[in-house]
């Protein structure tokens, strides 16, 4: 049996589309919403099984990626979150690029030559990559309008996978890879009226247009905070709409509180667009927290952290 093992959000889901694509094959599906990472403790392996893991931190699945190596299962692992060590191991194929600036999908897309490039580039966007998306759709010679649809396919899919749990979600990540590795170009998807396209835009406007409504409950020159309630359009839009106020003001960072049903705070982090470092190291002084250097995010902060949490974001961006 082979397992193929993303995160489910835009990057985790197209750099299996084009892994996919490229090369098909039976697989069993491992995945769940996009803070849902430690993916490999799920599988129950057997002998000969081989897997494939994309987008999810090598640093936050070593103890169960380790064991699986050490049984002799082969691994081929891409991805740019933090890593930790990663093993010498003949049995792993390891595509790791720490770079703020790439994604996982973009990984792929290297190690595959281009093949499914538009697909690359629209996941960049959907991961907020937006200088670095833009500047591989010019040069592969995309028009403007052909940008801002790949860059609104990308941040749909994205939007999609945010959620404490998939009945949050509109559509189940392992559902929405499947319905999208129909497609062998997101401009397909964004052409057929039966695609999930549709359906995803009009309900991330209308998520969207309830945050816009909410002001800030904490801003300085380095830093703005937004609070959500506790309610399933909060948090399927809170890392977009992270996203979304970062690229509005590039030299500011940003955090999103969503409120859990305990009354502690789910966290999205977004590092100023300009100085694009440091939130992965801020989240990962948290118990639950964890990301890469551009953004980041917390599943649980308590309320009594909160300051604690202000002071370190103001202190990695005062200089």
């Amino acid at each position: 049996m082979h397992y193929d093992v993303f995160n489910g959000d835009a990057d985790g889901i197209i750099s299996l589309i084009q892994l996919r694509l490229s090369n098909p094959i039976p697989a069993t599906l491992v995945t769940g919403v996009k803070r849902d990472i430690q993916l490999l403790k799920k599988i129950e392996i057997a002998a000969q099984d081989t897997v494939t893991v994309l987008d999810i931190s090598m640093e936050k699945n070593s103890a169960s990626l380790i064991e699986m190596l050490n049984k002799g299962h082969d691994v081929f692992y891409a991805d740019h979150h933090r890593c930790g060590d990663i093993p010498g191991n003949k049995n792993l194929t390891a595509l790791i690029d720490l770079d703020a600036n790439t994604c996982t999908a973009l990984i792929i897309d290297q190690h595959l030559q281009g093949q499914f490039h538009s697909w690359a580039i629209c996941a960049a966007y959907g991961d907020n990559l937006i200088a670095k998306a833009d500047q591989l759709a010019i040069a592969a010679g995309y028009g403007q309008q052909q940008r801002v649809q790949l860059q609104e396919l990308g941040t749909l899919i994205n939007y999609n996978g945010y959620g404490s749990q998939l009945l949050d979600l509109h559509y189940d990540p392992a559902e929405l890879y499947r319905l999208l590795l129909n497609y062998s170009s997101p401009f397909d998807v964004i052409a057929d009226p039966n695609s999930p396209f549709s359906k995803l835009q009009s309900a991330y406007q209308e998520d969207l247009d309830k945050a816009l409504a909410i002001s800030s409950q904490y801003s300085s020159a380095l830093l703005s905070i937004f609070e959500l309630p506790d309610q399933a359009w909060s948090r399927r839009i809170s890392g977009v709409f992270g996203n979304l106020l970062a690229n509005q003001q590039p030299d500011s960072a940003f955090a999103v509180l969503t409120e859990n049903s305990d009354k502690n705070y789910l966290v999205s982090l977004r590092a100023p667009l300009n100085n694009k470092q440091g939130a992965g190291d801020i989240c990962s002084q948290f118990e639950t927290g964890g990301g890469r250097a551009a953004a980041a995010g917390i599943n649980n902060l308590s309320r009594n952290e909160l300051s604690r949490f202000i002071e370190l974001v103001e202190l990695q961006y005062k200089s």
